[in-house]
Order: structure tokens, then sequence, then C-alpha cells
């Protein structure tokens, strides 16, 4: 039997998960997140994990301290003789908004990804299918969207392992950007050539890009736009023009949801 002193403490993935799921349960704007009440829950968490003796790691100490300044430039007084320019300068929770926001897009888009890995998987294939493919084709191996968004991480955590930091870019980078990228590296393979995404993620100058990058593809496939594709047992994971391929890079419309989707 439990006792009635029992305290149950959930776990998190990381700090970004913790602060998702502190603005979630209360239905806050996150785009207007109360700095200073966020701050003391997560600080009443860290203190409740460290008298359960639970570690947690460096990056739960980092977004405290992060959080810590946030609030205090909050709390700091404009000067007035500034004028009203000042007054438009950004906000200091900007920069974490939008990288809860980016978070919240890949976590939301790794759970869709589990969930048609769960339906595949008590799915029964037909082994009469082969009796349909010329002998000449080569259709190449199965890549489910799963080991996509797996070999995706990977290259994540390569590129963000260590103290967490903030990327810092002129411009903004967007899905819609990325589509055209893509379009623009399916050019410069040639017809009929496919193209070597991890190599594209490696190639992205920040996490953020990274991030535009992979959703990106995943809007792709989802207009059959590409296909995903993988020759050789281990080999590398490769897009591949889809029967809307032409159709979706040479049209404004499809553009336009994907901006209007990710603003």
């Amino acid at each position: 039997m439990s006792s009635p002193l029992d305290i149950h403490l959930e776990k998190y993935d990381g700090p970004l998960d913790l602060l998702l799921d502190l603005i979630r349960k209360q239905q806050i704007d996150i785009k207007d997140i109360p700095i200073a009440n966020i701050t003391a829950q997560y600080l009443e968490y860290l203190d409740r994990a460290r008298e359960m003796d639970i570690d947690l790691g460096s990056e739960f100490v980092y977004m405290a301290a992060t959080l810590i300044h946030i609030k205090s430039k909050m709390l700091l007084p404009r000067d007035p003789a500034l004028g009203k320019e000042e007054d438009a300068e950004e906000d200091p929770r900007q920069e974490l908004v939008e990288r809860l926001l980016e978070h919240e897009r890949f976590k939301n888009a790794a759970e869709m990804l589990q969930q048609k890995r769960l339906i595949e998987e008590n799915v029964w294939s037909n082994p009469q299918m082969k009796q349909f493919v010329a002998e000449d084709e080569d259709p190449g191996l199965a890549v489910t969207l799963f080991e996509l968004v797996k070999a995706f991480g990977e290259v994540l955590e390569r590129r963000t392992k260590g103290r967490p930091t903030y990327d810092v870019e002129a411009t903004e980078v967007t899905v819609a950007d990325m589509v055209r990228y893509l379009g623009n590296e399916f050019q410069r393979a040639g017809e009929g050539k496919p193209v070597f995404i991890l190599r594209v993620f490696e190639r992205q100058p920040s996490r953020r890009a990274m991030i535009a990058l992979f959703l990106a593809v995943l809007e792709l496939i989802k207009m059959r736009a590409v296909v995903v594709t993988q020759k050789d047992l281990f080999g590398e994971i490769a897009l591949e023009r889809n029967v809307h391929f032409d159709r979706v890079m040479a049209a404004d419309e499809p553009m336009a949801a994907i901006e209007k989707d990710y603003i």
C-alpha cells in the first residue's frame, strides 16, 4: 500500500517539455507568458526534484537561469528619457516563445509519426504484391516516416550535444523557405536523381533551420511531392520526386497554405 505522504513527480524529457506542460495545464497564451509565475513554478519543480534526490540534467539548471534573466529584464523600469522608440524594443520573452513553439511542433510531429508506426506494425502486408512489380524495377527498401524522424533526431542530437545554446540569426527561416530550398536541391541533383536528406540536414547553420527543413520534408510527403527511399540496408535515406512534385513546386497555392499553417 502506498503511503499518503508519497509524492509523485512527473518526469520530462527536457526543460522545454516542463515549460510547455506548465503553460498548457493552465491554459496560458504561449505568446504572453506570465514569466514571474512560470519561473516560480519551474523553480518549485526543481526544488521538489532535489528533495526527492532526482538527478536533473544541466539543461534544466540552464533554463532556470534563463527564466530568471528574462524575469529580471522585465522587472527593470524603462527609462522615460529614451523616448518612444525604446518602447517598441523586442519582448525579452520572444526568443523563449519561439523555442517553445518550435519544440511543440517537433513534438507533435514525433507523436504523429509514432502513432503511424504503431498502426503500420498492426497491419498485415500482402506477400502477393510482389507479383505486380516488374523484374527490372528496383523499389528499394521500405522506409517509414518513423525511421526518418529517428534519423533526424540523431542528427539534431549531434548538433545540440553539450551546453544548450541560442541561435542568433539575421533572418528568420520559415518552412515555406525550406520547401523552396529543397526544390533547388532537386534541381541541383538533376532529373531523376535523389536528394540525400541527412546530408542536407547536416549543412544547416542552426537548429532552427534544421527543424524548419524537417517540417518542410513532412509537408512535401503529405502533398505526395516526394517519397522517402533507401536503396540498401543501412544505406542513406533519400528523397525522390513523386507524382505531384512539379505541380507543388510550380504552384503558389501550396506555398501560401504552408506559410499560413506556420505563422
